[in-house]
């Protein structure tokens, strides 16, 4: 019962990021993990600047890659 219950959670977790994806919200977690592994040296920006920003790239163009 519990590896089932892990393997929903998995699914579910899985399904909303490909949601999240397909509407043009990239992963919050993704951006924190590569910034602390390509950028350590720079600010991350909170949850809130993230998706702001991420607004801003998707219907103003492209603010900035890595």
């Amino acid at each position: 019962m519990l590896n089932q219950m892990t393997r929903i959670r998995r699914a579910a977790r899985y399904l909303g990021q490909s949601l999240r994806l397909m509407v043009g919200v990239p992963e919050y977690s993704t951006y924190v993990t590569h910034m602390q592994d390509k950028h350590p040296d720079r600010p991350v920006m909170t949850y809130k600047e993230f998706f702001r920003e991420s607004k801003k790239a998707r219907y103003e163009g492209i603010v900035g890659r890595c």
